[in-house]
């Protein structure tokens, strides 16, 4: 295969799997079919499985793209220059609520959508969230570690301990968001963070 080819299908391939994206953000995995992903994407129906051997394997290989950019984009939320790690930490949970809503969130709250839904339809999808989610944690956990050190926040538990619980807190708020169709809740839930944090909020 040549460069021009494989550019060509790297290409489509990234069209197919932002499409699928932005619908299963919206209405989930089992609810979208192949062909509203195919024809969403422009390409030819019976293609499918020219790029992805299953709708399984397109599901993991979907959760793994989003994975990727998602971490790539909290990295950078983590190296704001001119901020301390609070700052960074409470920037971080800010662009949360400002994605993660009920309302249309172009893609950005697949993981919120998803989680519940394939990690009893597939193991392959269970594990692909396991890993992202895993490497939120991990980060978020350098990240209070960090800013123990410098002094701009201080815990009661353990960083790795904290991490968890702060990301377990807004993975929820953002379920019961959905459900009640406010974002009252991320108030609530930043409220908790501070406190966790032992931030003051002036």
């Amino acid at each position: 295969m040549n460069t021009t080819t494989t550019s060509e299908t790297n290409d489509v391939r990234a069209t197919i799997l932002a499409t699928g994206q932005r619908l299963m953000a919206g209405k989930g995995f089992s609810a979208v079919g192949l062909n509203e992903i195919l024809t969403g994407a422009g390409v030819p129906k019976g293609s499918f499985y020219h790029y992805f051997g299953s709708k399984d394997a397109f599901g993991e290989a979907l959760l793994d793209t989003y994975f990727e950019d998602y971490l790539a984009e909290l990295d950078v939320t983590l190296a704001q220059p001119g901020l301390n790690m609070a700052q960074r930490l409470i920037s971080y949970f800010e662009v949360w609520r400002q994605t993660q809503s009920f309302f249309d969130c172009q893609g950005k709250c697949l993981a919120v959508k998803m989680a519940a839904e394939v990690a009893d339809l597939s193991e392959a999808m269970r594990l692909s969230i396991k890993r992202g989610t895993s490497g939120i944690v991990r980060r978020l956990a350098a990240a209070i570690e960090a800013g123990v050190a410098e002094g701009s926040l201080s815990i009661d538990a353990d960083a790795d301990s904290t991490a968890h619980s702060l990301y377990q807190l807004w993975l929820g708020t953002s379920v019961m968001v959905k459900i009640e169709r406010d974002v009252a809740p991320f108030t609530t839930a930043m409220n908790t963070t501070h406190q966790i944090l032992h931030l003051s909020r002036h």
